[in-house]
């Protein structure tokens, strides 16, 4: 071979070598926090596991072109600061937070990392976002449901216990979302002759002395709205409601499949499908600000019967026909 030919096909190696090696690059690894506010124990672990399938479905593979770093602080303050803290240091591309209490604690601790929320109850009452249509800042996401909705549990209260004419409402009174879903039950109970009476979930031995005394006068009933607290709290209020067989409106399947009565309320998957699709928009591109606040677009009823008939109530034929779920 001629010195210039071998010089020509040399310099042409060169060139297609460096370009063939950077097609060959693998994709650019991108970051996701999570940070939930319960615990590992709850439904909100199922909700992760949907989460990370449908970020699956849409392209993204953990640990090939996204690496997910997951925290879970179980309702507790320092721990969800710890966590927040120690998720925005890593300066994922996108965060993706479950419940009131984490998303608080995020936006104090970064205005510039983009957040996706689910589970959240009044997110501009409670000074989150500007409103639902157009956010504003570095925060959208997914609604847990209106205050309409709590209308709802007064309701299919008196239709599945007739004979309630007193109901006990446990609500967080800390925050904006307890203090609104209290004044919506508040405002509807007297149209279907039920008197109000609030129960702070504060701690453990105020709950428990409040429900026996609310327990002591006959024909009684349970809402449990919706805040971390009642997550916190399951188990305890499933328990006293059983105890003083107490018939209670939940506002989760989580707490009617560990034993709780009724529960109408948004699907919690649903809540973290659509929290994926969001952080796929946000990692190819789009802004917080820019993406609506979206609310349930369907709710589903849970009754379990095991606990109907323990607590000696029939559940209506036509309130068993309209459940999506029947635990028996």
């Amino acid at each position: 071979m001629r010195r210039r030919e071998f010089i020509a096909l040399a310099g042409s190696a060169a060139v297609a070598w460096p370009l063939a090696a950077h097609g060959q690059q693998p994709a650019q690894m991108r970051q996701v926090g999570v940070l939930e506010s319960a615990g590992i124990e709850t439904d909100q672990q199922a909700g992760v596991a949907v989460f990370k399938e449908v970020l699956r479905q849409l392209g993204w593979i953990e640990g090939r072109n996204v690496r997910l770093e997951v925290r879970w602080s179980a309702a507790d303050p320092a721990k969800a600061r710890k966590n927040a803290e120690e998720l925005v240091a890593l300066q994922p591309d996108v965060i993706l937070v479950t419940g009131i209490l984490g998303l608080q604690t995020l936006l104090q601790t970064t205005r510039s990392v983009p957040i996706v929320f689910n589970s959240i109850t009044d997110p501009v009452g409670s000074g989150f976002i500007d409103s639902l249509a157009r956010p504003g800042g570095n925060a959208t996401g997914f609604v847990l449901f209106d205050y309409a909705l709590t209308a709802k549990w007064v309701e299919l209260l008196k239709e599945i216990a007739p004979t309630v004419t007193r109901v006990a409402v446990l609500r967080d009174p800390g925050l904006a979302s307890g203090v609104g879903q209290f004044a919506v039950i508040q405002y509807v109970a007297p149209s279907v002759g039920m008197e109000v009476t609030a129960i702070s979930m504060r701690n453990v031995l105020e709950i428990e002395q409040d429900i026996a005394k609310f327990a002591s006068s006959p024909n009684g009933g349970l809402i449990l709205t919706g805040t971390a607290l009642s997550v916190v709290h399951r188990d305890l209020i499933v328990g006293l409601a059983a105890k003083y067989k107490l018939p209670a409106v939940y506002h989760r399947r989580y707490f009617v499949t560990g034993g709780g009565l009724m529960s109408y309320g948004s699907e919690v998957d649903e809540q973290f499908r659509g929290a994926a699709r969001y952080v796929d928009r946000i990692l190819k591109g789009e802004r917080p600000a820019d993406l609506p606040v979206q609310a349930p677009t369907k709710y589903e009823l849970v009754i379990n019967r095991k606990t109907a008939q323990a607590i000696g109530l029939t559940v209506p034929p036509s309130l068993l026909a309209r459940a999506d779920d029947v635990i028996e």
